[in-house]
């Protein structure tokens, strides 16, 4: 797939190589966008490249195909809906995530 940028790049990773949900919580601002609408979300950064390992990027749309809910009323409502389906759906790089998979307060 194309990019729309290098996702190891200045745009993607400030400079660092990061992972996964973080790169996705870099593009919400705390106080200014919520309540946060998924379409619109989604819409706006679902072309946007997300690296889960030193191996494997994938589009953010990609993830929130799997992402439950419409509406977020704030960042730690988000964070862990996107965490979930992270963790569900094979886009968690890291050992032990499997033992969150099915933790209902995640």
């Amino acid at each position: 797939m194309d990019w729309p940028h290098d996702p190891d790049g200045e745009e993607g990773s400030e400079g660092g190589r990061k992972y996964g949900q973080a790169i996705i919580a870099k593009k919400i601002d705390e106080e200014e966008d919520f309540p946060l609408n998924k379409a619109e979300f989604v819409d706006e950064f679902g072309d946007e490249p997300i690296r889960l390992d030193h191996e494997r990027v994938v589009s953010l749309s990609e993830i929130f195909e799997h992402v439950e809910g419409e509406e977020f009323g704030g960042f730690v409502e988000f964070h862990k809906a996107v965490g979930k389906a992270m963790r569900e759906n094979d886009f968690w790089f890291y050992e032990g995530a499997e033992q969150f998979v099915n933790n209902s307060t995640a």
